[in-house]
């Protein structure tokens, strides 16, 4: 298939046709991706013969397959794109960028709105928009413009607008947030740690595995044997006695965990000191946030000070057939994390996973089953969410200004 050129005129350029980026604006006017992929091939398909296109003629040629669906909402929404993306954002330091209803979408997504919920809402703020006929907007007037809307939505309401008041105002206080994710191996904490990461825009993020193996090198294992041994596994390198008749093998198998996590939270508290006093959030995720150790983290003068909101979470799985696939997964994905030595541990896994989740219901420590990313970040944003919301006293004039 020959290089189809889609020409600007308006700009007087030429840039060639990305099915990428047309599945993208499928999915902003809420197709699935898979129904965008299929779509944008089709159109591909049906422009073969061309060289060149205009990007109207692409734009008329969308909406005309978009009309055939028989969902009048999706021309709508897509014919929308087009005045959104002309409509610069002025932000409260005075900067503009171009309107995204994605983004805009994912703020809303970040507040604990469904995905049709955010949908409907970015659909009524491009309408108003779009009414208003100006090429420039500020980001106070979306925000309280957003926040009215919530207001009066019958399926949300007040509640979900109090949780965009609380939200805006942490996001404007500049504030840094410091994210604790434990859980054992294989319940996915990297995952939802980059997730996380990626949908706050926090570009600072450290596992505790990375930081065990900054110590080994320091360390060698003849001085700290426990360090050099996996988590589910340091028990064997413990002092112990010859005989065994006696010792609870279970509890050795916690005492050795524990130890090591003990070792750990030194660099964990070193890591977590450093971004708090830089003021930027941080995501710390690792089998060795161990609920036990968390008053030993932080320092309540530095916490104080950086105004810092800490929040801390514990995932798990509670089938372990489920883990056991979350285990043999990692190994097509990751190969060089060794699958089968989790799965030769995996009992000591399992219990590893009952002690850290009995001590995270112990410290009042929130847990959350692991069984839909998309879920796990809705349940993470409302008990940030709720947390902020135990110190919030302002009003919306207070807040939007």
């Amino acid at each position: 298939m020959a290089k189809l050129q889609v020409e600007n005129p308006e700009e007087g350029t030429q840039v060639p046709f990305l099915r990428g980026i047309l599945i993208r604006s499928l999915q902003d006017s809420g197709l699935n991706f898979d129904a965008a992929m299929t779509l944008a091939g089709d159109i591909r398909a049906q422009l073969s013969s061309a060289s060149v296109i205009t990007t109207d003629t692409l734009r008329d040629t969308v909406i005309a397959r978009l009309r055939k669906s028989g969902n009048p909402d999706l021309v709508e929404r897509y014919q929308q794109r087009k005045i959104a993306n002309i409509i610069r954002v002025e932000t409260s330091d005075g900067q503009f960028t171009v309107f995204s209803p994605s983004e805009y979408r994912h703020s809303l997504e970040t507040i604990g709105l469904e995905h049709d919920e955010a949908l409907q809402i970015v659909e009524a703020v491009s309408l108003q928009l779009m009414k208003r006929q100006s090429a420039e907007v500020s980001s106070k007037f979306i925000a309280q413009f957003t926040y009215r809307l919530l207001r009066k939505s019958h399926n949300l309401g007040p509640a979900v607008a109090h949780r965009w008041l609380v939200w805006r105002d942490f996001i404007q206080s500049g504030k840094p947030i410091i994210y604790l994710i434990g859980g054992t191996a294989g319940c996915g904490k990297s995952t939802t740690a980059t997730y996380l990461a990626s949908r706050l825009d926090i570009v600072r993020t450290q596992s505790t595995d990375m930081l065990r193996e900054v110590l080994r090198t320091m360390i060698p294992g003849h001085l700290q044997p426990i360090l050099h041994a996996s988590s589910f596994q340091a028990w064997t390198v413990m002092p112990r006695s010859t005989d065994r008749s006696d010792v609870d093998m279970d509890q050795l198998l916690i005492d050795g965990f524990c130890a090591q996590s003990e070792l750990l939270s030194v660099a964990i508290r070193a890591v977590i000191r450093r971004a708090l006093h830089e003021s930027v959030s941080l995501i710390v995720e690792g089998v060795h946030i161990n609920p036990a150790y968390l008053d030993r983290l932080f320092e309540s003068d530095q916490i104080r000070e950086s105004g810092a909101v800490i929040v801390p979470v514990m995932l798990g799985m509670l089938k372990r057939k489920q883990l056991q696939r979350r285990i043999k997964g990692r190994s097509t994905k990751v190969p060089q994390r060794r699958a089968n030595r989790y799965l030769n541990n995996f009992d000591n896994i399992w219990k590893l996973q009952s002690y850290l989740l009995s001590e995270a219901d112990a410290a009042h420590v929130p847990m959350i089953i692991n069984e839909d990313r998309e879920e796990v970040f809705r349940e993470i944003m409302l008990m940030t969410i709720r947390k902020l919301d135990q110190n919030f006293d302002k009003t919306p004039e207070q807040v939007f200004g």
